[in-house]
């Protein structure tokens, strides 16, 4: 059923596209794989996650205010903090959870209204229908690139225990003695986001292009828009990771230079 040229997705088909998470669930348990029960928690918070964001989004996008985007701004910056402290529980102390909160609520804040303002420039600057998707994008991807810095940087150190203290012995200071995987953390988690942008055009068509695309917007119009925002990602997790590192390598040893874990 069309309207307004747009395609809209009758409910039942929308029930047909579960069928695909039925044909995983067949697959993980001809393999013997026990993962039944993360694949149906994932499809249902998903699926409620979604309707519920589309009532919430509908009510925002037909009252806009400052104080809606913002709010729904802040609940993304404090749900993606939550997940990063479920992924990597096992690695976290104090002082690496207020890093980890500290540069989650600088990094893409500071690269989200840059954006907004400078790249695509809007008004009025808290149009919803730009600044949640925009802020979505880029708070949802800082969140990854944290998440994988600091599990690299936790395994990198942990792992390497006896040459880190092994430099330190010889006068090396705690930032030379893990530069090398300070390093490799920052470049672990910036890598996805490098991927993606290798693939993009040709292997694939991102999901945001994607969806103007079928909207009626002109493909070269949502080209521009896909680059910019691509560009922005990447900028957001660059600023965010390398903030959270040069921040949380440090937890990792004590006042007197000693490691900690």
């Amino acid at each position: 059923m069309e309207s307004n040229g747009i395609i809209d997705i009758e409910f039942w088909r929308l029930c047909a596209a579960y069928v695909f998470v039925v044909i995983l669930l067949i697959i993980v348990k001809w393999r013997g794989i026990t993962r039944e029960k993360q694949i149906m928690l994932a499809t249902v918070r998903m699926t409620v996650q979604l309707i519920l964001a589309g009532y919430v989004l509908t009510y925002i996008f037909e009252n806009p205010h400052p104080l809606l985007s913002l709010g729904f701004l802040c609940a993304m910056a404090l749900f993606s903090i939550h997940n990063i402290f479920k992924q990597v529980s096992h690695t976290l102390n104090k002082k690496i959870k207020r890093m980890v909160i500290l540069s989650m609520l600088s990094g893409p804040m500071a690269a989200l209204f840059y954006f907004n303002v400078v790249v695509i420039h809007f008004t009025p600057w808290y149009e919803p229908r730009y600044f949640i998707p925009i802020a979505g994008m880029i708070v949802g991807n800082a969140m990854t690139g944290v998440a994988l810095a600091l599990k690299n940087l936790h395994d990198g150190i942990s792992g390497n225990r006896e040459k880190v203290e092994a430099m330190l012995m010889l006068g090396a200071t705690p930032a030379r003695a893990v530069k090398k995987y300070v390093d490799a953390a920052f470049d672990s988690a910036v890598l996805p986001t490098l991927n993606n942008m290798l693939g993009m055009g040709i292997i694939f068509l991102p999901g945001m292009m994607t969806g103007q695309i079928m909207s009626g917007i002109s493909p070269l119009i949502a080209i521009e828009y896909q680059i910019a925002i691509l560009i922005g990602i990447l900028g957001s997790v660059s600023l965010t990771v390398v903030l959270f590192i040069m921040l949380s390598f440090r937890a990792f040893f004590t006042k007197n230079a000693q490691l900690s874990i």
